[in-house]
């Protein structure tokens, strides 16, 4: 919350966003909250944050409070709609520091956002922190195109997987 406080109301670029996003996957490892993930929900027009949240699975002892659950949870709870691409809405994006899992790709698609932008979509996440993120659709990208969702992948990847490597460094 505190974090969130000294944030800028608007970044309009994409690169900010995720700087954001991948800043706050990183306090997450150093206060020793949860995991490496962050995430934060943007309207896409104007940059205008609506709020970015970090995985709390450990902290809360609860197995769903990854970053996307946790940001687009606290998103719809602030703009007081279950559907971030209702009518009168302006259109939202989600910023992640890494693909979602199987699980947040679900509430990703089901959160109403508009657009999805990623750090990057690779085996790296597994690779350096051995954490198993599910089976996933194949055609993961496409499936998110037909139900009119952009996608970005590739946004400051070197610097999200700075924080993976932080992560697993630090035991």
């Amino acid at each position: 919350v505190e974090e969130n406080a000294r944030l800028p109301e608007f970044m309009p670029t994409l690169e900010a966003r995720m700087q954001t996003v991948i800043r706050f996957s990183r306090l997450n490892i150093e206060h020793n909250t949860g995991g490496p993930f962050a995430a934060g929900v943007f309207e896409i027009e104007t940059g205008r944050r609506v709020i970015v949240a970090v995985n709390r699975v450990v902290e809360s002892n609860c197995s769903s409070a990854h970053a996307e659950v946790m940001t687009l949870s606290l998103a719809q709870k602030i703009l007081g709609t279950y559907d971030l691409g209702g009518a009168n809405m302006p259109a939202h994006q989600l910023v992640v520091n890494w693909r979602p899992c199987a699980m947040c790709f679900g509430a990703s698609i089901w959160s109403g956002i508009r657009s999805l932008a990623i750090a990057g979509s690779g085996p790296e996440v597994e690779a350096i922190t051995g954490f198993d993120e599910g089976p996933i659709h194949p055609q993961w990208e496409q499936e998110l195109a037909k139900r009119g969702i952009e996608l970005i992948d590739g946004v400051l990847n070197e610097q999200a997987i700075e924080v993976f490597h932080q992560f697993a460094n630090s035991g």
